[in-house]
């Protein structure tokens, strides 16, 4: 599993915490003693993969350092209605501070999760990997690829600065897939970098001229039939690693990943995943 960047999850709390909250709970602070203390449950209300109870300890440890979370159930384990994720022991107000951010979180994530683990699960018995894509949701990019980590499938680039990606838009300003291949290595060389390269054909002429002009390290094939993928992939014969993309569904994930493709990149690991229905609740004592 990837660890979490420490420092932009700190920012994510702080900045999340800040659009809740601003000048003060107020609702809290007029019904709750401040130096009051809670005990509450994470309680899961759906079946799927839990994902995010790391940043809920890190939530309540930052509204209240002496906070104690008693993790019952792990990143990435598979939950059911009725179960209970965590215990925590935080400062009343503190905790109600932390909820709303908490559960936003852990819903969000733990869908993504839920999502990563099925689409894993439908190929987990053939040589290729899943991968997700920059469809995320705006400073939330770490935490969703992280969620897709935890649900068995891979991360694809970070961001734009990180790989580059020739897609259809570049190679119609450019004016070719050679021309578009051929400033990117200049652009590299020039600027001392060394980067993998993908670069996207949408049809079998637009591969060809990939193949002869080589230089790349992966060819993406945009949303090619089932039976010209496969003549697609027979033609790369191994000399680049060979992706598929374009509306991926757990309904055709198998049959795309039988043509024999090293990777497949869905990007609805992440646009189309739902949320896991959670719950945190006081314990009355």
């Amino acid at each position: 599993m990837a660890n979490l960047d420490s420092t932009l999850l700190q920012k994510f709390i702080f900045d999340g915490l800040y659009e809740d909250i601003r000048e003060g709970d107020h609702t809290s602070r007029a019904c709750i003693p401040a130096d009051d203390r809670t005990h509450a449950k994470l309680l899961v209300k759906a079946e799927g993969v839990i994902a995010g109870v790391e940043v809920a300890e890190a939530i309540f440890k930052h509204v209240d350092p002496s906070s104690s979370v008693d993790i019952k159930i792990n990143d990435g384990e598979d939950v059911k209605y009725g179960d209970v994720a965590f215990y925590v022991e935080c400062n009343s107000q503190a905790l109600l501070k932390a909820e709303r951010l908490v559960l936003n979180t852990m819903q969000r994530l733990s869908g993504i999760a839920t999502l990563s683990s099925r689409f894993a699960f439908e190929v987990a018995d053939l040589p290729v990997k899943i991968l997700d894509t920059r469809k995320t949701t705006p400073l939330m990019r770490f935490l969703e690829k992280w969620a897709v980590n935890i649900g068995g499938c891979e991360n694809y680039r970070v961001g734009l600065y990180d790989w580059i990606m020739i897609k259809d838009n570049h190679v119609d300003a450019c004016g070719s897939h050679t021309e578009a291949i051929t400033k990117v290595h200049e652009y590299l060389r020039e600027n001392h970098l060394n980067l993998s390269i993908t670069v996207e054909v949408r049809n079998l002429v637009e591969l060809f001229e990939v193949l002869d002009k080589g230089g790349v390290t992966r060819i993406m094939f945009d949303n090619f039939e089932l039976p010209i993928l496969a003549e697609a992939v027979a033609h790369v014969d191994g000399r680049f690693e060979t992706e598929a993309s374009g509306g991926v569904t757990l309904h055709t994930v198998r049959k795309i990943a039988q043509t024999g493709v090293d990777y497949i990149s869905v990007g609805a690991l992440t646009h189309s995943a739902g949320c896991l229905d959670l719950s945190l609740k006081v314990i009355k004592d």
